[in-house]
């Protein structure tokens, strides 16, 4: 047991020996080392770009003086030019001072089996000298910093309005040299004795405000192309109108980034539309019943266009910058486009013949006399073309001296209107001079109950006067009248002028036709003449002078 104990620590004892050996030689060799680097930089070390490890401040400065002897600065410029800058036009020359050693000095050497793993980058500025004056005077003297070889940076921009659309101008960079960057990556190169400087890489030179990536000029883009690619074809009949970017791009206003649209010259345009297509307030051209054609001015019948409706539609339609087919917006509509806004369903009231004439997509429906506002009392029935207001079952209308039940009730003027008049035994002839309406069209109940069984709110109504026209029961009437008038004068004296001025007066108001039949005119016309030589009898004579 105790010679198993023995032979085991004998054998134990030669690996203490061996350890402990190598022990002590790594010990020297890492004092040993340090010792060596005490003195020198450690491993991986660069100084301002300069491979310096292992080297001592002499060798490092040695190193630097060799590299200022013949130093030459090649400047690389934008679009391929390249300037030297020589060491010796700016008096170059080293300076240590305790810089150099005093780096070696303030390294940890004993670190120096880390710096066998990692890099130490080392800047310096004292290690090298120049004239400050000398290197202004030689940056000013360089091709790339004169004014005239310099072009300034220009920003990306939106092209003018093309058939395709708006695109952008890209920058252009330009060659403008930032000086003050400029002198600084100068100096920086200089001090570390460096052969090449990008004035790109070092960012020399001035930059645009805005790139072509600029995402304010993208968005801008994106919407002024978004609105004018919307293309608007108004359906007017069989008349179409476009809008599209062809015109709608004068109407984009730019504020830094966000588009407006001009309202003025959007209401401007609906003006136009307005001008061309509004028929309302326009003379309306009728060919009558009675084979002649006549203009009728008055009223508010037609196509009107809703400006302001159509500017906000207008509005949206641009800015959803998509095709849209659509008809004008409108405040009021009529039956047709083209010639004659009314179409083929109509009232014709002709107050010269008091007859009218109802026409449903153009088939007659109703013909009949009416009587029309009392024209003795001045309740004239107002001409024009009108649009039918509304229509009524069983309506009392009513005014300052009257109140009267009607069964059909059609408003189209205002208060003025047709309807049944349950209290009339007759229609037409010359009734409404002295036995007239307070303006309204009175119908027989017949003739009214199928106008309204027939016409819709909308529904145009024409009316008019049409000299020569009169009902022939009318005009012999009317002529009969005057005959009496006529006999009635008898023996022509003074007092016979106010009876021989009444004949004239109704005389003249005959139609063509009314005065052919008036067989003793020859008669007033002699008495006229009669009265005038009565008159001249009478007037005293001119007094003489003495």
């Amino acid at each position: 047991m105790e010679q198993a104990e023995k032979k085991k620590k004998r054998r134990i004892q030669p690996i203490y020996v061996v350890l402990t050996a190598a022990f002590a030689i790594l010990a020297a060799t890492y004092i040993g080392t340090a010792v060596y680097f005490s003195s020198r930089f450690l491993p991986s070390t660069t100084l301002n770009g300069m491979d310096v490890s292992q080297k001592t401040a002499e060798e490092v400065e040695a190193m630097v003086t060799a590299q200022i002897d013949g130093y030459e600065l090649t400047l690389l410029e934008r679009g391929g030019a390249a300037e030297v800058l020589k060491g010796t036009d700016i008096s170059l020359k080293p300076e240590f001072g305790d810089s150099i050693s005093g780096r070696v000095a303030e390294q940890n050497a004993f670190s120096w089996p880390a710096a066998l793993f990692s890099e130490r980058s080392i800047e310096e500025e004292t290690m090298v000298n120049f004239d400050s004056d000398a290197l202004k005077k030689a940056v000013e003297g360089l091709s790339c910093m004169q004014q005239d070889n310099q072009q300034a940076p220009k920003d990306a921009y939106l092209s003018e309005y093309q058939a395709d659309g708006y695109h952008i101008i890209p920058e252009e960079q330009g060659n403008t040299i930032k000086k003050k960057k400029f002198m600084s990556a100068l100096k920086t190169a200089l001090g570390s004795l460096q052969e090449e400087l990008s004035l790109d890489e070092a960012k020399c030179y001035a930059k645009p405000k805005v790139t072509a990536e600029d995402e304010g000029l993208t968005a801008l883009l994106d919407t002024l192309n978004q609105y004018t690619a919307a293309t608007l074809t108004y359906q007017i009949g069989e008349k179409t109108e476009v809008l599209d970017g062809s015109t709608t791009h004068a109407w984009m206003q730019v504020d830094g980034t966000q588009v407006s649209i001009n309202e003025e010259a959007v209401e401007e345009y609906i003006d136009g539309l307005a001008k061309s297509y509004n028929t309302v307030f326009r003379g309306h051209s009728l060919d009558t019943s009675y084979g002649k054609t006549v203009t009728i001015n008055n009223g508010d019948y037609g196509w009107k266009v809703d400006k302001e409706g159509e500017k906000a539609q207008l509005l949206a339609d641009i800015k959803a910058g998509k095709p849209v087919t659509r008809e004008l917006t409108y405040a009021q509509r009529a039956g047709s486009h083209g010639e004659n806004d009314y179409g083929d369903t109509y009232v014709e009231i002709n107050l010269t013949a008091q007859h009218l004439f109802f026409y449903k997509n153009g088939s007659l429906i109703v013909e009949s006399d009416f009587v029309s506002g009392n024209a003795s009392k001045h309740y004239d029935t107002p001409t024009g073309i009108y649009g039918l207001t509304y229509k009524e079952r069983d309506a009392t209308l009513r005014g300052e001296d009257y109140a009267s039940d009607v069964s059909y009730w059609m408003p189209y003027c205002n208060n003025v209107g047709m309807h049944d008049a349950s209290w009339r035994s007759s229609f037409g002839g010359n009734i409404y001079k002295t036995s007239g309406s307070h303006g309204c069209v009175n119908l027989p109940e017949s003739a009214a109950r199928k106008i309204f069984e027939n016409i819709e709110q909308g529904d145009p109504v024409l009316v008019y006067t049409l000299p020569g026209t009169e009902s022939p029961a009318a005009v012999a009437q009317e002529a009969a009248a005057v005959v009496n008038l006529i006999n009635g004068i008898g023996e022509v004296t003074l007092e016979s002028e106010p009876a021989i001025a009444a004949a004239r007066n109704q005389y003249n108001l005959l139609s063509e036709a009314g005065r052919a039949q008036v067989p003793n005119y020859d008669v007033l016309v002699a008495a006229e003449a009669q009265l005038a030589a009565l008159k001249a009898q009478a007037v005293p004579p001119e007094p003489q002078g003495e």
